[in-house]
């Protein structure tokens, strides 16, 4: 940092050491002792007396939070690539800057996408919990069989940089044919690095998958984009996975279509109104369901705090910050 105050900084979750040990040596920092997602009026009271915010996707920074007077920060440094926990007009409207985190954790929330396609088409959730049960009573022929992973057709539901990591593994690593769509269209030529292949409408990727992966960000267009009618769409033992946000799901639409065995199976690393689950999945024997791991690595989770780290340090050095967003 150059000049002689240092700006204040409200970190509103606990990180790990490393990255804490540098953000107090750049910033004064204003850090909750609880490791709890922030109250509104925390929130509030932060906007109003630091210059910075370091945010996690666990804060909900509305257009009423920033909406806070007096208001004195000037930048929301978001820990995480999305940023569906801001509203993004408001802070634009009140000349906040607002940054995330991007690139860094695409290579472990693509590796974690790999486990839940692996785990949710093996019935490795299933096989877990019977060992541990004590219910396993050896192996037979007919046992738990699941789906074969090689050689299948994902679909990708989104193309962005984590879907493209996603689609490389399962193309070179397990010879999958991959089949995407986005809304932003990309070339057939550069999809065709990373082993895939666009389709022209989601439709088409939802019927031609033996398996769909979810990859695009929540906004008003995507929330409930997997209703009962695509869904419906999906082969008939089909699977779904989603490592992207809980509410692109319709969790109604879904819960019936596993009940009813037209889909074989789901793997969900996120949940609408997390951490709550909808207590019917956990009934559900086809369903592998994580906590929020997709980024859960240490070398991960250093990267992005140091990733938010340095978007603070460039803005309040008055260079431009690497990720702003909106």
């Amino acid at each position: 940092m150059t000049g002689k105050v240092r700006p204040t900084v409200h970190v509103t979750r606990r990180l790990t050491a490393p990255v804490e040990t540098v953000l107090r040596e750049r910033f004064n920092v204003l850090m909750s002792s609880e490791d709890a997602p922030t109250t509104a009026e925390s929130l509030q009271r932060a906007l109003g007396i630091c210059d910075g915010v370091l945010s996690t996707v666990t804060d909900q920074l509305t257009a009423a939070v920033l909406a806070a007077y007096p208001l004195r920060t000037r930048i929301i440094a978001n820990y995480g690539v999305g940023t569906d926990n801001i509203d993004l007009t408001a802070a634009r409207a009140h000349h906040i800057v607002v940054t995330n985190t991007p690139d860094v954790l695409t290579e472990c929330t693509a590796d974690l996408a790999i486990t839940l396609i692996l785990m949710t088409m093996r019935r490795t959730g299933e096989g877990e919990r019977e060992v541990r049960g004590g219910r396993w009573t050896g192996w037979r022929p007919n046992h738990m069989m699941g789906t074969m992973v090689s050689g299948k057709t994902l679909g990708l539901v989104g193309i962005g940089r984590i879907a493209r990591a996603v689609a490389r593994r399962a193309y070179y690593g397990f010879g999958m044919n991959v089949l995407c769509y986005s809304p932003t269209p990309r070339s057939a030529e550069e999809l065709s690095r990373y082993g895939a292949t666009p389709r022209e409408t989601l439709e088409e990727v939802l019927a031609q998958s033996d398996v769909v992966s979810i990859h695009c960000p929540s906004t008003p267009a995507t929330r409930g984009l997997i209703n009962a009618d695509r869904l419906a769409q999906m082969r008939s033992g089909a699977f779904l996975v989603n490592t992207a946000r809980g509410d692109i799901i319709d969790d109604d639409a879904l819960i019936a279509a596993l009940r009813s065995g037209h889909l074989a199976g789901a793997g969900l690393d996120v949940f609408r109104g997390e951490p709550h689950v909808d207590p019917r999945y956990l009934a559900l024997d086809n369903v592998v369901l994580l906590p929020h791991l997709g980024s859960a690595t240490r070398e991960t989770r250093d990267a992005m705090g140091f990733r938010a780290l340095e978007n603070l340090t460039a803005f309040f050095d008055g260079r431009p910050v690497l990720d702003r967003v909106g």
